[in-house]
């Protein structure tokens, strides 16, 4: 049975504090480049696991999901649940979404579910809407275009044109262990592209048999590697790194808001140290924060990357402890490694301004404005940061005004610069310093 072989490694541990780099990388036990492993022709066979030789249980699945898989199923068409669920539910992990595949067009999909809606210009999908606010997304099968999402826009091609079955839904897909569909219909695994296996073996592997053309075509395949790998414990298949090392700078194709929404996901995990660790040997971090690019070339990089792997392992356990994070506390933090050692910091931390969000406006605008945020967002970002040369003095005079804590960053501000001190090897000051009796220090009288 898939969930009772011996040989199958799951992972049921969460490997992200105790797994090495190298083996992540695949220097240890991963598949050879002599080893072929077909994707591209389309003609293989799927492997089909039987219900009573895999672990999913339908008690795992989300009650709306079921509802909408058995609607579909009951009007003679295909219903799937696909893509990171089944995947989820084969690690014994439970799923954050539960998406549907079938072979129901969305004007179909729209007739059989009366709370649904249909969203998207080109590649139109279905969300079935239930009480509580969830929301089912349901999308027709396709295939993979003959031309990238650029081309296609530019040619006008719409979703009726690249419907497909559902083989070549699961080939267009980026990972191999993210191509696996579960069927409602005889509760049995459909995989057409090895996801079985490589969950098996605990790889991290880009679909199809050419890694390089797959992640030219998209290069955002990449980082959803990196991403996994982060969060299983898993090892990337030697092609898919080689083809990521050599190929890292092309993430620069992508749209800004798509690769920004793609690693403030990431930061945001709970795995967000492995995943900088990998994303740098790769790397994919330098091509997508420029900034940090300058910085590692520079004497100062050692120290930068101790600092930002420090705050982000300390992130990590915030998110382990079900705290929420804003974007701008993570765009403070992200950032907070560079600016700490640039000249223009440290005059300022001379200075001893009351409160110089401006001055770190000005520092943080070339960082944070090519990526798209709101000018609220880098507003917050900026009073976050400022915050720590104000929580600096205090700390020093042993005094909070209320006028301190009274901002609306201040919590973040406090908690950023308890990681700082942390990082630096030194004590906390606690979540609530303005509410604690410090001593103050007398003058000796003369």
């Amino acid at each position: 049975m898939l969930h009772n072989d011996p040989k199958i490694n799951f992972r049921e541990n969460d490997s992200r504090d105790t797994c090495r780099t190298d083996e992540i990388l695949g220097r240890k036990g991963t598949l050879t480049a002599e080893q072929p492993y077909l994707f591209d022709n389309l003609v293989q066979a799927p492997q089909i696991v039987a219900r009573p030789d895999h672990c999913i249980s339908r008690k795992n699945i989300d009650r709306e999901a079921l509802k909408v898989l058995y609607r579909l199923k009951d009007k003679g068409y295909i219903a799937y649940l696909v893509g990171g669920s089944v995947r989820d539910l084969l690690l014994d992990r439970t799923p954050k979404d539960f998406d549907v595949g079938t072979n129901a067009k969305p004007e179909e999909i729209r007739k059989i579910f009366r709370n649904s809606r249909i969203i998207g210009k080109r590649f139109r999908l279905v969300h079935v809407y239930f009480k509580g606010g969830k929301i089912i997304e349901v999308s027709t099968f396709r295939r993979q275009s003959d031309c990238d999402d650029r081309e296609a826009a530019r040619k006008g091609l719409t979703d009726n044109s690249i419907f497909g079955t559902p083989q070549e839904d699961a080939f267009r897909r980026d990972l191999t262990i993210n191509g696996l569909f579960y069927n409602i219909a005889d509760f049995s695994v459909i995989d057409y592209v090895g996801g079985i296996r490589d969950l098996r073996d605990g790889i991290i592997r880009i679909i199809g048999e050419d890694p390089v053309r797959r992640s030219l075509r998209d290069p955002v395949r990449m980082m959803r590697a990196v991403r996994h790998a982060a969060r299983t414990g898993f090892a990337i298949e030697k092609n898919t790194w080689e083809a990521m090392a050599a190929h890292s700078s092309k993430i620069r194709l992508c749209s800004v808001p798509r690769v920004r929404d793609e690693w403030l996901k990431d930061l945001q995990s709970g795995s967000s140290s492995t995943w900088a660790d990998l994303m740098l040997q790769s790397g994919l971090f330098q091509a997508i924060y420029p900034a940090y690019a300058r910085t590692l070339k520079g004497k100062r990089a050692d120290s930068v990357k101790k600092m930002l792997v420090r705050l982000l392992n300390s992130l990590d356990r915030l998110i382990a402890a079900e705290k929420t994070v804003s974007e701008p506390f993570i765009l403070a933090l992200l950032f907070y490694p560079i600016l700490h050692v640039t000249p223009e910091w440290n005059i300022l931390r001379s200075r001893r301004l009351r409160w110089p969000t401006y001055e770190v406006r000005a520092m943080i605008n070339d960082l944070i404005y090519p990526y798209d945020f709101s000018r609220s967002v880098r507003d917050i970002t900026s009073r976050i940061l400022a915050g720590l040369w104000v929580t600096e003095t205090c700390l020093a005079r042993n005094s909070w005004p209320q006028k301190v804590w009274n901002k609306s960053t201040f919590q973040d501000t406090i908690t950023l610069f308890n990681f700082v001190r942390h990082a630096l090897g030194q004590d906390s000051i606690g979540s609530e310093p303005h509410k604690k009796k410090w001593t103050r220090k007398r003058k000796k009288k003369r």
